[in-house]
């Protein structure tokens, strides 16, 4: 067992799994730069991974693991999801004035923040990957009173790290107010959902 405390365990393990560029990070950052429903969208992914790493270190994830069923569900659903998204945002691309909308004004209602969000976060199978399987298993290791310690300090930095990227992309706003710097960032959004897409589907 490591020497650290499992609150510390889970926040350094979280923190590397969750800081790598996803379709869940994507989406946060380009709603912090649009001023959408920023504090909406953090909250749900927070309680989101929150959940799921509790669900995990409570033994779903081994119960995931050995069901082929499940993990093929997740597998094409997400691969799916993935590519209809990367061509969305894609269309957007090449859509004319599409993304003329002044910063502070909102495209979306919250309910359609809200949805984006939970769809983009439970039907990419990443996001299981990381929290309910590889977190579970990890967290599922230490004795059982140690295991709430685990789960807290592992939704802790999934909470600062939402906070600050959603909030921290709010102060770069000013820099996308021209129309090509937004189809750039469709244009990357697009690009690496397409490519999440293809990695779920072949397994990778």
């Amino acid at each position: 067992m490591p020497a650290a405390s499992p609150f510390l365990n889970g926040l350094g393990l979280c923190a590397g799994l969750i800081m790598a560029i996803g379709s869940q990070n994507a989406h946060v950052l380009r709603t912090g730069l649009k001023r959408e429903h920023v504090g909406l969208t953090v909250l749900a992914c927070i309680l989101i991974d929150a959940t799921l790493i509790a669900l995990g270190v409570a033994g779903m994830g081994a119960v995931v693991q050995s069901s082929p069923l499940l993990l093929g569900l997740a597998r094409w659903g997400g691969a799916a999801f993935l590519l209809w998204y990367g061509i969305r945002s894609w269309r957007a691309v090449f859509a004319s004035g599409a993304l003329k909308v002044s910063a502070g004004e909102a495209r979306i209602t919250a309910g359609q923040a809200l949805a984006a969000i939970v769809a983009l976060s439970l039907l990419n199978p990443h996001v299981y990957l990381d929290t309910v399987v590889l977190l579970g298993a990890i967290g599922g290791s230490f004795p059982a009173d140690e295991r709430v310690m685990f789960a807290l300090g592992a939704t802790t930095a999934s909470a600062l790290w939402f906070v600050c990227l959603g909030y921290g992309a709010t102060r770069l706003s000013s820099l996308f107010a021209r129309p090509v710097a937004w189809k750039w960032i469709d244009g990357m959004t697009g690009t690496m959902m397409l490519a999440l897409s293809v990695s779920v589907a072949v397994g990778k």
